[in-house]
């Protein structure tokens, strides 16, 4: 996974454009935008909760054919939303197994187990967006060091708490990717 930043890509309005939420508005040009990659995906990161006051925290997926974008987990702080932009994104709710398409949205609260990869035979192009903000681009990074081999997995167990992410097993989910090989 490889990480591309650019300093210009996330603008916010001058100091006195700022309102009573302390923070003033995001922009961030798609072409700019920092991404982060590996060989099924690319995520384009686009506001964190540092920019948005802790509000939110937004960004983009898009997932090869065949692409496992994130196993079996759960969030006790935050709830994270889904918007399929184009393609299909199967995905796991609890103990339930569904597929989203284009236009569809979903929104997954905290404490429920959940897990998603492109679906089968498609790709997928994703807004994940979480409130409040959980600070998940420094969780995407550490995701790319450790894949790319420059940084131990153990810090990603080690960082469950402060990145909200809890990995649960889930039977459900490892049947369903094994039916896909």
């Amino acid at each position: 996974m490889t990480t591309t930043q650019n300093a210009e890509a996330r603008t916010t309005a001058e100091p006195e454009a700022r309102d009573s939420t302390g923070f003033a508005p995001v922009l961030t040009r798609a072409a700019e935008a920092e991404t982060t990659r590996d060989p099924s995906s690319v995520m384009t990161l686009l506001a964190d909760s540092g920019d948005t006051g802790g509000r939110l925290t937004g960004y983009r997926s898009t997932f090869a054919e065949g692409a496992v974008g994130a196993p079996a987990h759960l969030h006790t702080k935050v709830s994270e939303m889904f918007y399929v932009i184009d393609g299909a994104l199967q995905v796991l709710v609890g103990e339930e197994i569904t597929v989203l398409r284009a236009g569809d949205f979903l929104l997954v609260p905290p404490h429920t187990p959940h897990a998603f990869a492109a679906a089968p035979g498609a790709t997928a192009d994703v807004l994940f967006v979480f409130t409040p903000g959980a600070g998940r681009f420094d969780y995407l990074r550490l995701l790319g060091r450790v894949m790319r081999g420059e940084a131990d997995p153990q810090e990603i167990k080690d960082s469950s708490e402060r990145f909200d992410n809890h990995y649960v097993d889930s039977p459900v989910w490892r049947e369903a990717l094994a039916a896909r090989a």
